[in-house]
């Protein structure tokens, strides 16, 4: 049977209708999935972004960290060596005050002489020659010529050795020297300093480590004592 031109239009509209419906539903497929895709996507961005962020935020943070590092480190040196600086100031004083002393020694005239006749008899021994020239201060000339004699027969009968002394009265120890006397052998070329003033120096460098014990209790970070 012919379809009327009615019922041709109908199916012609029922078609059209149906493949509206059909484009509307695939076009809203479309978006949906384009917006899955869109939120995918911008959430993988935000996250990278944030990562990225936490990184550079991680980063100044291990750098302020370390630059807190460094500061405390500095701030713990300069306090270490305010410490040191006061300790050898103390050191310092102290041994300045051993020096100033040395003075009272030489008051003692027989004690001082007795001391003059030692020195010399160490000098001899450590030179160990036959021809010596003393060295003095001008003040101790006397006193050197007396302890001369009796340090003579004390090195001969230690050595078997003979030994001639000559004192020096035309060029004499400098007003800073405390005491005490120099040895000269051989022209000059050797010398044996045994001034009161060397003596300290020598038996304070020995004693340092029980001169900082004593004054700064002991240091546990010290494995050796010079």
């Amino acid at each position: 049977m012919a379809l009327s031109d009615e019922d041709v239009e109908k199916q012609i509209k029922h078609m059209i209708a149906f493949i509206n419906q059909e484009a509307q539903e695939k076009a809203e497929e479309i978006a949906a999935k384009a917006e899955e895709e869109f939120s995918i996507e911008k959430g993988r961005l935000v996250q990278q972004e944030k990562l990225k962020i936490m990184a550079i935020y991680e980063k100044k943070d291990k750098q302020i960290e370390l630059q807190k590092k460094i500061q405390r480190s500095n701030q713990l040196n300069q306090s270490r060596l305010k410490v040191l600086k006061q300790r050898d100031d103390q050191i310092k004083t102290l041994l300045e005050s051993a020096r100033d002393r040395l003075s009272v020694v030489t008051q003692n005239t027989g004690q001082y002489q007795n001391l003059l006749r030692g020195l010399i008899v160490q000098g001899l021994f450590q030179l160990l020659e036959s021809q010596v020239i003393i060295k003095c201060r001008k003040a101790d000339l006397s006193f050197v010529k007396s302890a001369c004699s009796p340090a003579v027969q004390e090195y001969e009968r230690g050595t078997k050795k003979s030994v001639k002394i000559t004192v020096d009265e035309t060029s004499f120890l400098g007003a800073d020297v405390s005491g005490g006397v120099e040895l000269h052998a051989q022209e000059g070329r050797i010398k044996v300093v045994n001034t009161l003033d060397s003596r300290l120096d020598l038996i304070s460098h020995q004693m340092l480590p029980e001169i900082r014990m004593r004054l700064f209790g002991v240091n546990p970070n010290r494995k050796f004592d010079d």
